[in-house]
């Protein structure tokens, strides 16, 4: 018999909500180009633009500030670059615990980048960078709203308030935190933010960089001026459509965000009544509602994702490469988690629809196979200490 499956990884991805599957299709429905002046044209330009009011008012932007890419990840390169040479940024600093969108794309700008440290929980450190925007240079300061393998959210605010006094600017990446936390650009004064429609319920493909009135720009993709000549490409029609209509559901939704975060906090009390030693990682901050990432001693977790995998359960490890492979995580490098529990962590993401019988059979079902991977390790380390007791003896 096929196993219930039951998807518990939507910081990865999130399953696409009907409507913004029903967007798409409506889209696909409509011939024009959005660039075109006739009915046809017309008819997908207000497809575009409804869909840019809506990102817009999900983190109370203005809709002319919303500029649309091909996802979080062209967004970030562009916020990049426009600092570069649009603004005249200097050297950019970038917390340690950002996506790699953007500190690999910082690292490609060919002017400084200093990494800013964060603490055991992985707060990024407020005091250092202080000091750092003291320096010589004008900065660019990448600090995400939440981190994406912890769920730990930072001050950003308070990031925005040292910046603006220095002179600097301030890029945030909210694609984790946008649909799960209330998030207003104005309010936040950040000069640069990214958003994604895959995160909450749209379609893979879209995402926005959302760039505060008045600030010059310098497009990354040139070509017909799409996009007022920000982001050059037809715009992709029925990916931008179902982001609008996620975006929309979304905002009615963060209201229900404490219900997730109950089921959070009822597995991680499972987790650690089955293991009590299990370490739950940035559960000392303040985190989304809907993110667990954790590990003990004597765990792997390429291992336990496909023995979960197995057992009907979609979640993550810590960090995942394009290859797949479990690959070692840089935030928790970061917070300073030794590299022996760190290799077990796995990360547990949940959205609306999770229930608590799939919490209950999730723990029943890690528990059991982290009791067979700790057997397994303490047997192994067992028999090399026998043998080299043996080799000593002879």
């Amino acid at each position: 018999m096929t196993k219930k499956r039951a998807y518990l990884d939507h910081n990865a991805t999130a399953p696409v909500r009907a409507e913004a599957a029903d967007a798409v299709l409506r889209a696909l429905s409509i011939t024009g180009n959005p660039s075109s002046v006739h009915a046809e044209g017309r008819a997908a330009r207000k497809l575009l633009e409804e869909a840019r009011a809506s990102v817009a008012a999900l983190v109370h932007a203005k809709p002319a500030e919303v500029v649309f890419t091909s996802g979080g990840t062209e967004a970030a390169n562009l916020a990049l670059h426009v600092a570069s040479t649009a603004l005249g940024v200097e050297r950019v600093i970038v917390s340690a615990i950002e996506h790699d969108c953007v500190r690999v794309a910082a690292n490609g700008l060919g002017i400084p980048v200093e990494v800013l440290s964060v603490d055991a929980n992985g707060v990024a450190d407020l005091g250092k960078l202080a000091r750092r925007l003291a320096e010589p240079g004008k900065a660019l300061v990448a600090l995400m709203y939440a981190n994406n393998e912890t769920g730990v959210i930072q001050p950003v605010a308070e990031a925005v308030a040292l910046a603006k006094d220095a002179g600097a600017l301030v890029l945030t990446d909210t694609i984790q935190a946008w649909g799960r936390l209330p998030v207003d650009f104005h309010a936040l004064g950040a000069d640069l933010m990214t958003v994604s429609a895959h995160k909450l319920g749209g379609p893979q493909g879209a995402g926005a960089l959302v760039i505060r009135e008045g600030l010059p720009f310098d497009a990354l993709i040139r070509g017909g001026g799409q996009e007022l000549r920000r982001r050059s490409g037809t715009e992709n029609v029925p990916g931008i459509a179902g982001f609008g209509a996620a975006a929309r559901l979304a905002a009615q939704e963060i209201a229900e965000m404490p219900r997730v975060a109950a089921l959070r906090d009822r597995l991680e009390d499972l987790l650690r009544a089955a293991v009590p030693e299990l370490r739950v990682f940035g559960e000392g901050a303040e985190r989304l509602a809907n993110t667990s990432l954790f590990s003990a001693l004597g765990l792997d977790a390429e291992t336990l994702l496909m023995a979960l995998d197995l057992d009907g359960f979609a979640v993550s490890a810590g960090s995942a490469c394009s290859s797949g492979k479990v690959a070692r995580s840089h935030v928790l490098a970061a917070m300073g988690v030794e590299d022996t529990l760190a290799k077990g962590a796995i990360r547990v993401s949940l959205g609306l629809g999770n229930t608590a019988e799939e919490i209950e059979r999730f723990a029943l079902c890690w528990s059991r196979a982290a009791k067979r991977a700790r057997d397994k390790t303490r047997s192994s380390n067992s028999s090399a200490a026998v043998s080299a007791l043996e080799e000593v003896e002879s």
